[in-house]
């Protein structure tokens, strides 16, 4: 019954995401300043609110791992991490493009940027962390320690641009009190955020299975090696 779920989901995400680009490629126009590279913007922005919204499910991961000491949520914290620094470099890597064609540059070392990089080499870190340490009670709680300090950095990038003058452009999206977008291009961002959160929750629904299952082999060979 879950696989069938999943399924339908994924089907349902090919579909919006097939819509979307349909729209985004051929039913809008050009931006006035910027030309047929500001598309890229409908997934740059998606992919931020994704790889955040996975940051905190992490973070939620560690913090009931503290509190209740089951593996569960470890395997559910490290998995959301993932897709945190998949969709991560998703953002890094359309920024540089789009940085490099309005810029002339690939990269510029402001607040934004800085601050997006060191957080998501900071959730690298995390998962590098995972496999210097076997056993799975210690490994679990020191990465979500480093889990809840690394949470932070996520914020700091978030607000970043109305803490510092950067080059990055100020907010544009309504709700954080930009206008820099007609309303028919900030709702076609909406809808591309919807497949992309959903395809990061059957993502991670999929890799939690992976690793509950990969927990109980490796209990199943330490207790083969002490026999």
């Amino acid at each position: 019954m879950r696989e069938k779920i999943t399924y339908v989901l994924a089907a349902i995400v090919g579909a919006l995401l097939v819509s979307n680009l349909y729209t985004i490629l051929l039913g809008l126009p050009d931006e006035a300043n910027q030309g047929a590279i500001y598309r890229i913007f409908f997934f740059h922005f998606p992919s931020a609110i994704t790889s955040g919204l996975c940051a905190f499910l992490s973070l939620v991961g560690s913090l009931m791992y503290l509190y209740r000491r089951n593996l569960w949520w470890d395997a559910f914290a490290v998995s959301a991490t993932e897709l945190t620094l998949t969709f991560g470099a998703i953002v890094l890597m359309t920024g540089m493009i789009w940085a490099r064609i309005i810029w002339g540059i690939w990269w510029a070392w402001d607040a934004r940027l800085t601050s997006t990089l060191v957080s998501w080499l900071a959730y690298a870190s995390y998962l590098i962390f995972r496999r210097a340490i076997e056993e799975p009670t210690a490994r679990a709680r020191f990465s979500a320690v480093i889990s809840i300090f690394t949470f932070p950095g996520v914020i700091i990038s978030w607000k970043s641009i109305e803490w510092w003058r950067t080059q990055h452009p100020g907010p544009v999206i309504s709700i954080r009190g930009g206008g820099g977008m007609a309303p028919g291009m900030e709702a076609a961002a909406y809808w591309n955020l919807l497949p992309l959160a959903v395809l990061a929750l059957i993502l991670i629904s999929i890799r939690l299975r992976q690793e509950n299952a990969q927990r109980l082999l490796d209990g199943f060979r330490r207790q083969a090696h002490e026999i």
